[in-house]
C-alpha cells in the first residue's frame, strides 16, 4: 500500500513539472495519424511523439530549423506495404504554432515547384511529399518509388486536419509577372541576411527569355519585411539607408512617378538595391540587372499592399 502511494506521488510530481500543453499537444495530434490507408498501407507500431526538448532525438540535423520556426510538437508514424516488406513510408506531422510558420518550414523544404494539390500548398515526387495546412507542416518519405502510396496517406492526413487558416496574405502581394514558381520563402529572422529586417518573405524573379548561362548568375529578388507597426517599418527603412550610405553606395530617391518614395543603393552580395516602406512593411528589390525592371515590380508590389 505504501509503495502504491509513492507511485501516485511520483506521477503527480511529474505532471506538475512537465507543462500541461506538452501532453495536450501530442495527444491532440494522434487523431491526425491514420491507422490504416487504402491499398494495403498499414501502420507499423505505435506513433511516437516529440517535444521541443526531445526533437533532437528524432531529427538531430534539422531540429534547429524547426525550433527557429516556432515548433510546438510533432508525431511520427511508419507505414508498411503488405505487398512488400521492404517498402515503408515515414510520416511526420509538425505543429508549428501558426500557419505562417508552417508555410515557412514548407518553403524551406520544397526543392522546386511540384504541387500535388494537397493542403494549402504542396510538393510531391516519387519518394517525397511535403505540404502545409493551417498550423501543421507534414512530411512523408518513402524507401522506394511510391508516389501513389505517399499521396494517399498525405490526403488522409489532410482530411483529418480541421485548421482552416488561410495562407499568409503576404504571399499574394508578390507580382506574378516573372515570379519563379515555388520560390516564395518565409524567414522568421534575418531576412536577406540583415538582422534589422527581422522576419519576412522573399521571392525569386526571372526573365522569360533568360538563358542558361545567365541563370547561373545571382538571383533577382523582391522581399517583404514584416513589422508590428508602420513606425518600426520606417525605422528599419532608415537603418537600411544608413547602411548603404556608410558603404558609399546610396543614391537619391527615385522619381515620384512610381507613387512611392524608395531609395537606391548597391550591395557587394545582393547587387543593386531599391527599398521603400509602406504601412507595417519594408519592401525591396535586389539583384535586378535593369533598374527599371526592379522599379516596375516594386511599384506593383507596393500597390498590392492595402
Amino acid at each position: 500500500m505504501r509503495r502504491r502511494n509513492w507511485m501516485v506521488l511520483i506521477y503527480l510530481f511529474v505532471c506538475f513539472l512537465v507543462p500541461r500543453h506538452v501532453f495536450t499537444q501530442t495527444s491532440n495530434m494522434e487523431p491526425l495519424v491514420p491507422k490504416e490507408t487504402p491499398d494495403g498501407w498499414i501502420a507499423r507500431g505505435a506513433p511516437q511523439t516529440f517535444t521541443k526538448e526531445t526533437l533532437f532525438e528524432h531529427i538531430n540535423g534539422q531540429a534547429d530549423l524547426f525550433l527557429q520556426y516556432g515548433f510546438e510538437g510533432s508525431i511520427f508514424a511508419v507505414y508498411g506495404n503488405n505487398k512488400s516488406s521492404q517498402e515503408k513510408i515515414d510520416l511526420d506531422i509538425y505543429d508549428m504554432g501558426a500557419v505562417v510558420q508552417a508555410f515557412g518550414v514548407f518553403s524551406r523544404f520544397r526543392q522546386d515547384d511540384r504541387p500535388g494539390g494537397i493542403g494549402l500548398d504542396s510538393y510531391l515526387d516519387d519518394r517525397y511529399a511535403f505540404f502545409y495546412k493551417g498550423k501543421y507542416f507534414v512530411a512523408l518519405q518513402a524507401t522506394e518509388s511510391s508516389s501513389d502510396g505517399i499521396k494517399q496517406i498525405a490526403r488522409t492526413v489532410e482530411s483529418r486536419i480541421v485548421d482552416s487558416s488561410p495562407p499568409p496574405k503576404e504571399i499574394g502581394y508578390f507580382p506574378k509577372r516573372g515570379l519563379k514558381p515555388g520560390s516564395i520563402e518565409y524567414y522568421p529572422q534575418g531576412l536577406m541576411g540583415r538582422q534589422f529586417l527581422k522576419r519576412g518573405f522573399k521571392a525569386t524573379y526571372v526573365k522569360p527569355d533568360k538563358t542558361e548561362a545567365a541563370a547561373e548568375g545571382p538571383d533577382s529578388n523582391l522581399f517583404i519585411a514584416v513589422f508590428p507597426n508602420p513606425e518600426e517599418a520606417e525605422s528599419a527603412f532608415r537603418s537600411f539607408k544608413e547602411v548603404l550610405i556608410k558603404k558609399g553606395s546610396a543614391h537619391a530617391p527615385l522619381s515620384p512617378q512610381t507613387g512611392f518614395e524608395p531609395a537606391r543603393g548597391e550591395d557587394a552580395y545582393q547587387g543593386k538595391l531599391i527599398i521603400a516602406h509602406k504601412g507595417p512593411y519594408l519592401i525591396g528589390a535586389a539583384g535586378f540587372e535593369k533598374e527599371k525592371d526592379a522599379e516596375s515590380l516594386l511599384a506593383e508590389l507596393s500597390a498590392s499592399i492595402k
